[in-house]
């Protein structure tokens, strides 16, 4: 049964483009209703919160899949949950968009479509084809591996813990401050200022004095509530991606195998061989310098558009090779 839903759910995940199908718009109506209830006081309760949040959804689909009898009705729910977790038709856009404007000549656009997507999905410096190897490995090969091993539960907890990584590094701008979280002034009303123009000379002088001194001390306790935010939302961060970074340390470097097989083995061999055991490279680095390496290609440096489609059709290959293998163990009855 898993097999057959991970195929439905290849194939329904090109076409079902409609934001109920998107799980950005599960996601986003779930961290509002969570967000609401502000119950984040400490770095302490903010860690803990960020755990509830990743686990309360899964657990609960565990629980309500453990209950569902008719074998018929699971393989349905499970398969609609794997669908809405592969959702990327963003990245798909992105990618067009890219494309059409390398095309054009325009490369200004297809610049930022780039820098975009690399503030999106919070990935370092790397080329457009380097980040579409990880994206393919992130939204679909990671996604099948836990579907597969812990189940459509595991699938969901993969998703939302990437997305919480991904947005959490969104929120911060590049001078480390929390987007929306301005400063506010603060503001005299009308009254206010009627009775500040009446008072005398050395009256307007001292309510001057009293009202800068309230404002310094407004915005000293705004500076002060502002680094909180800033050092409970930096420590979830941290500690989620973390996270992330061990879960996705071992697959990776499987998954990488994958690349090598369908690619340039004896090329890439050196570089996996070289970065395997190194536990301070991001999964991102190593996965996308092993599959550059799988690609014997030459491409001209002005062709902006030969690497990222050439990547893209070895991740296809690699994402083949996955759910072959996959399927292989499913019917041997290695996995279930």
């Amino acid at each position: 049964m898993s097999l057959i839903s991970l195929l439905i759910a290849l194939i329904a995940e090109r076409y079902l483009s409609s934001p109920v199908w998107q799980f950005k718009t599960f996601y986003q109506g779930y961290f509002q209703f969570f967000n609401r209830l502000n119950i984040v006081k400490s770095s302490w309760q903010s860690n803990v919160a960020t755990a509830v949040f990743i686990l309360a959804p899964v657990l609960l689909s565990h629980y309500i899949l453990n209950l569902v009898d008719d074998s018929l009705l699971y393989f349905v729910f499970s398969t609609l949950l794997l669908i809405v977790c592969f959702g990327c038709v963003s990245l798909r856009a992105t990618y067009k968009k890219y494309l059409l404007a390398a095309f054009r000549g325009d490369m200004e656009s297809a610049d930022l479509q780039h820098k975009q997507l690399l503030k999106q999905k919070s990935l370092p410096e790397m080329s457009f084809g380097q980040i579409l190897i990880w994206l393919n490995y992130r939204y679909f090969i990671a996604i099948m591996l836990f579907f597969v091993i812990f189940g459509a539960a595991g699938a969901l907890f993969y998703r939302l813990l990437t997305t919480v990584v991904e947005t959490s590094n969104q929120a911060f701008d590049e001078n480390g401050t929390i987007d929306g979280s301005a400063k506010e002034g603060v503001t005299e009303s009308v009254d206010d200022v009627a009775i500040v123009v009446e008072l005398s000379e050395q009256e307007n002088d001292d309510a001057q004095t009293q009202i800068e001194g309230d404002d310094q001390t407004t915005t000293a306790k705004q500076d002060v509530r502002q680094t909180q935010e800033q050092d409970n939302s930096q420590g979830t961060l941290n500690l989620s991606t973390q996270c992330l970074f061990w879960i996705d340390w071992l697959p990776v470097r499987l998954i990488a195998v994958g690349y090598m097989l369908v690619g340039h083995f004896s090329r890439a061999l050196p570089t996996w061989l070289e970065n395997i055991l190194n536990v301070e490279l991001l999964p991102s680095s190593f996965l996308s310098k092993v599959a550059e390496q799988s690609e014997d290609f030459m491409v001209d440096k002005d062709d902006c558009t030969a690497e990222p489609c050439l990547l893209v059709r070895l991740a296809k290959r690699t994402l083949l090779l996955c759910l072959t293998v996959i399927a292989v163990l499913i019917l041997t009855g290695v996995l279930s």
